[in-house]
Protein backbone atom coordinates (compact mmCIF):
# COMPACT_ATOMS: atom_id res chain seq x y z
CA UNK A 1 0.00 0.00 0.00
CA UNK A 2 1.41 3.32 -1.19
CA UNK A 3 0.29 6.68 1.40
CA UNK A 4 1.51 10.14 0.30
CA UNK A 5 1.48 12.66 2.80
CA UNK A 6 1.98 16.86 1.46
CA UNK A 7 3.14 18.76 4.44
CA UNK A 8 5.20 21.50 5.42
CA UNK A 9 7.32 19.63 7.96
CA UNK A 10 8.49 16.57 5.86
CA UNK A 11 11.18 15.55 8.55
CA UNK A 12 8.37 15.44 10.92
CA UNK A 13 6.28 13.32 8.62
CA UNK A 14 9.11 11.14 7.00
CA UNK A 15 10.41 10.86 10.97
CA UNK A 16 7.21 9.17 12.67
CA UNK A 17 7.29 7.11 9.26
CA UNK A 18 10.01 5.73 10.29
CA UNK A 19 9.90 3.76 13.56
CA UNK A 20 8.08 1.17 15.15
CA UNK A 21 5.31 -1.18 12.66
CA UNK A 22 5.35 1.59 10.06
CA UNK A 23 9.19 1.73 9.45
CA UNK A 24 9.26 -2.50 9.80
CA UNK A 25 6.81 -2.55 7.40
CA UNK A 26 8.25 -0.14 5.02
CA UNK A 27 11.79 -2.37 4.99
CA UNK A 28 9.78 -5.58 4.49
CA UNK A 29 7.99 -3.99 1.32
CA UNK A 30 4.15 -3.81 2.85
CA UNK A 31 4.10 -0.59 3.41
CA UNK A 32 5.40 2.45 0.97
CA UNK A 33 4.69 6.12 2.88
CA UNK A 34 5.81 9.13 1.66
CA UNK A 35 6.60 12.69 2.74
CA UNK A 36 6.63 15.53 0.07
CA UNK A 37 7.32 18.97 1.08
CA UNK A 38 5.25 22.19 0.09
CA UNK A 39 8.16 24.17 -0.18
CA UNK A 40 9.79 22.33 -2.39
CA UNK A 41 7.31 23.43 -5.34
CA UNK A 42 7.25 27.50 -4.49
CA UNK A 43 8.63 29.61 -6.89
CA UNK A 44 9.76 32.47 -4.93
CA UNK A 45 13.44 32.61 -2.96
CA UNK A 46 11.78 32.57 0.40
CA UNK A 47 9.78 29.25 -0.78
CA UNK A 48 6.43 31.12 0.13
CA UNK A 49 3.46 28.68 0.85
CA UNK A 50 0.89 31.27 2.76
CA UNK A 51 -0.65 34.51 2.16
CA UNK A 52 -2.89 36.64 3.35
CA UNK A 53 -6.96 36.11 2.54
CA UNK A 54 -8.49 38.10 0.15
CA UNK A 55 -11.57 40.00 2.20
CA UNK A 56 -9.36 40.42 4.85
CA UNK A 57 -8.83 38.78 8.44
CA UNK A 58 -6.37 37.21 10.81
CA UNK A 59 -4.23 34.37 9.79
CA UNK A 60 -2.43 33.54 6.29
CA UNK A 61 -4.16 30.70 4.22
CA UNK A 62 -2.21 28.12 2.31
CA UNK A 63 -1.85 29.03 -1.14
CA UNK A 64 -3.03 27.18 -4.33
CA UNK A 65 0.17 27.26 -6.45
CA UNK A 66 2.57 25.05 -4.17
CA UNK A 67 -0.50 22.68 -3.59
CA UNK A 68 -1.26 21.80 -6.56
CA UNK A 69 2.37 22.15 -8.33
CA UNK A 70 2.61 19.07 -5.35
CA UNK A 71 0.40 17.26 -5.82
CA UNK A 72 0.86 16.47 -10.02
CA UNK A 73 4.23 16.24 -9.58
CA UNK A 74 4.17 13.45 -6.78
CA UNK A 75 1.08 11.89 -8.84
CA UNK A 76 -0.42 10.52 -5.66
CA UNK A 77 -2.20 7.69 -5.01
CA UNK A 78 -6.01 8.77 -5.24
CA UNK A 79 -7.97 9.42 -2.98
CA UNK A 80 -6.46 12.49 -1.99
CA UNK A 81 -7.93 13.98 1.15
CA UNK A 82 -7.81 17.38 2.52
CA UNK A 83 -7.39 17.02 6.66
CA UNK A 84 -10.34 19.14 7.42
CA UNK A 85 -12.84 19.75 10.72
CA UNK A 86 -15.65 20.03 7.88
CA UNK A 87 -14.46 16.42 6.65
CA UNK A 88 -16.38 12.92 7.16
CA UNK A 89 -15.47 11.95 10.50
CA UNK A 90 -12.67 9.29 10.39
CA UNK A 91 -12.98 5.86 12.66
CA UNK A 92 -12.75 2.28 12.16
CA UNK A 93 -15.21 2.05 9.69
CA UNK A 94 -13.15 4.48 7.89
CA UNK A 95 -10.03 2.47 8.21
CA UNK A 96 -11.05 -0.66 7.31
CA UNK A 97 -11.95 1.36 3.66
CA UNK A 98 -9.28 2.57 2.72
CA UNK A 99 -7.24 -0.45 4.03
CA UNK A 100 -8.82 -2.62 0.97
CA UNK A 101 -7.02 -0.02 -1.43
CA UNK A 102 -4.67 0.06 -3.14
CA UNK A 103 -3.32 3.48 -1.34
CA UNK A 104 -4.89 7.20 -0.64
CA UNK A 105 -3.54 10.47 -0.10
CA UNK A 106 -3.26 13.49 2.29
CA UNK A 107 -2.83 16.98 2.21
CA UNK A 108 -2.02 18.60 6.05
CA UNK A 109 -3.44 21.80 6.10
CA UNK A 110 -1.98 24.93 8.52
CA UNK A 111 -2.37 27.99 9.36
CA UNK A 112 -6.23 29.68 8.66
CA UNK A 113 -6.83 27.16 6.10
CA UNK A 114 -6.32 26.17 2.35
CA UNK A 115 -7.04 28.05 -0.56
CA UNK A 116 -10.68 26.30 -1.39
CA UNK A 117 -9.26 25.44 -4.98
CA UNK A 118 -7.59 23.24 -3.36
CA UNK A 119 -10.39 21.33 -2.00
CA UNK A 120 -12.66 21.74 -4.72
CA UNK A 121 -10.34 21.04 -7.82
CA UNK A 122 -7.92 18.96 -6.70
CA UNK A 123 -8.80 16.84 -3.61
CA UNK A 124 -11.41 14.05 -3.83
CA UNK A 125 -12.50 14.72 0.26
CA UNK A 126 -12.40 15.89 3.23
CA UNK A 127 -11.42 13.77 6.35
CA UNK A 128 -11.26 15.03 9.81
CA UNK A 129 -10.23 12.91 13.60
CA UNK A 130 -13.04 15.15 15.49
CA UNK A 131 -14.24 18.82 16.20
CA UNK A 132 -11.63 20.28 17.60
CA UNK A 133 -8.58 22.31 16.43
CA UNK A 134 -5.20 21.10 15.98
CA UNK A 135 -2.23 23.75 14.35
CA UNK A 136 -1.85 21.51 11.33
CA UNK A 137 -2.80 18.56 9.89
CA UNK A 138 0.55 16.19 10.68
CA UNK A 139 -1.13 14.89 13.69
CA UNK A 140 -4.35 13.94 12.42
CA UNK A 141 -2.87 12.25 9.32
CA UNK A 142 -0.16 10.74 11.80
CA UNK A 143 -3.55 8.99 13.74
CA UNK A 144 -4.97 7.80 10.10
CA UNK A 145 -1.84 6.47 8.68
CA UNK A 146 -1.31 4.61 11.61
CA UNK A 147 -4.42 3.11 12.03
CA UNK A 148 -5.16 2.14 8.12
CA UNK A 149 -1.31 0.69 8.12
CA UNK A 150 -2.20 -1.43 10.99
CA UNK A 151 -4.92 -3.37 9.06
CA UNK A 152 -2.87 -4.07 5.80
CA UNK A 153 -2.31 -7.59 6.01
CA UNK A 154 1.06 -8.53 7.09
CA UNK A 155 1.95 -5.09 9.12
CA UNK A 156 0.78 -6.51 12.45
CA UNK A 157 2.28 -9.98 12.19
CA UNK A 158 -0.64 -11.70 13.46
CA UNK A 159 -3.42 -11.14 11.33
CA UNK A 160 -6.27 -11.24 14.21
CA UNK A 161 -5.05 -8.64 15.96
CA UNK A 162 -6.43 -6.19 14.03
CA UNK A 163 -9.84 -8.01 13.95
CA UNK A 164 -10.24 -8.67 17.61
CA UNK A 165 -10.34 -4.65 19.20
CA UNK A 166 -12.28 -1.57 19.77
CA UNK A 167 -14.28 -0.85 17.35
CA UNK A 168 -13.53 -3.89 15.00
CA UNK A 169 -16.82 -5.78 16.16
CA UNK A 170 -18.80 -2.07 16.53
CA UNK A 171 -17.83 -2.87 20.64
CA UNK A 172 -14.97 -1.70 22.86
CA UNK A 173 -12.15 -4.59 23.79
CA UNK A 174 -12.72 -7.04 26.42
CA UNK A 175 -10.33 -6.41 29.51
CA UNK A 176 -6.82 -7.68 28.98
CA UNK A 177 -4.37 -9.32 31.42
CA UNK A 178 -0.92 -11.23 31.01
CA UNK A 179 1.21 -12.81 34.14
CA UNK A 180 1.09 -12.78 36.80
CA UNK A 181 -1.69 -13.67 37.42
CA UNK A 182 -2.08 -12.50 41.09
CA UNK A 183 -0.27 -8.81 41.62
CA UNK A 184 -0.89 -6.79 44.49
CA UNK A 185 -3.57 -9.05 45.79
CA UNK A 186 -5.71 -8.39 42.05
CA UNK A 187 -6.02 -11.81 40.27
CA UNK A 188 -6.59 -12.39 36.78
CA UNK A 189 -10.00 -13.72 36.42
CA UNK A 190 -10.53 -17.58 36.99
CA UNK A 191 -12.31 -18.02 33.38
CA UNK A 192 -9.28 -16.84 31.29
CA UNK A 193 -6.86 -19.61 33.19
CA UNK A 194 -9.53 -22.07 32.44
CA UNK A 195 -8.23 -23.31 29.20
CA UNK A 196 -12.07 -23.39 27.99
CA UNK A 197 -12.05 -21.22 25.47
CA UNK A 198 -15.57 -21.71 24.50
CA UNK A 199 -15.93 -20.61 28.67
CA UNK A 200 -13.17 -17.22 27.44
CA UNK A 201 -15.33 -16.47 24.41
CA UNK A 202 -18.41 -16.09 26.28
CA UNK A 203 -16.78 -13.98 28.75
CA UNK A 204 -15.06 -11.35 26.67
CA UNK A 205 -18.00 -10.47 24.66
CA UNK A 206 -20.00 -10.42 27.77
CA UNK A 207 -17.58 -8.15 29.08
CA UNK A 208 -16.98 -5.89 25.40
CA UNK A 209 -21.09 -5.79 26.11
CA UNK A 210 -21.00 -4.14 29.31
CA UNK A 211 -17.73 -1.85 28.72
CA UNK A 212 -19.69 -0.25 25.52
CA UNK A 213 -22.53 -0.17 27.76
CA UNK A 214 -21.10 1.67 30.30
CA UNK A 215 -19.14 3.65 28.21
CA UNK A 216 -20.15 4.24 24.67
CA UNK A 217 -23.40 3.20 24.76
CA UNK A 218 -23.95 5.23 21.53
CA UNK A 219 -22.09 2.81 19.63
CA UNK A 220 -24.63 0.15 20.61
CA UNK A 221 -27.76 2.24 20.21
CA UNK A 222 -26.23 2.97 16.23
CA UNK A 223 -26.15 -0.88 15.78
CA UNK A 224 -29.90 -1.16 17.33
CA UNK A 225 -29.14 -2.09 20.78
CA UNK A 226 -28.89 -5.34 22.16
CA UNK A 227 -30.51 -8.56 20.98
CA UNK A 228 -31.87 -11.17 23.45
CA UNK A 229 -28.90 -13.21 23.13
CA UNK A 230 -26.99 -10.62 24.02
CA UNK A 231 -29.09 -9.93 27.44
CA UNK A 232 -28.88 -13.69 28.25
CA UNK A 233 -25.55 -13.13 28.08
CA UNK A 234 -25.02 -10.13 30.43
CA UNK A 235 -27.51 -11.84 33.11
CA UNK A 236 -25.28 -14.95 33.00
CA UNK A 237 -21.91 -12.75 33.62
CA UNK A 238 -23.32 -11.13 36.08
CA UNK A 239 -24.31 -7.57 34.62
CA UNK A 240 -27.56 -5.78 34.16
CA UNK A 241 -29.33 -4.79 30.85
CA UNK A 242 -27.37 -1.25 31.94
CA UNK A 243 -23.90 -2.64 31.75
CA UNK A 244 -23.34 -1.91 35.63
CA UNK A 245 -23.13 -5.23 38.01
CA UNK A 246 -26.03 -6.66 39.68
Amino acid sequence: MRIDVFTIFPEMVAGFFGQSLLGKAQDRGLLDLRAHDLRAHTSDPHRTVDDAPFGGGAGMVLMAEPVFAAGEAADPPRPLFLLSPGGRRFDQEVAEELATGGGFSLLCGRYEGVDDRVREHLCDGELSLGDFVLNGGEVAAFAIVEAVARLVPGVMGNAVSGVDESFSSGLLEYPQYTRPAEFRGWEVPAVLRSGDHGKVARWRRAQALARTLRDRPDLLDRAGGLSSDDRQLLAEHGFASNGAVD
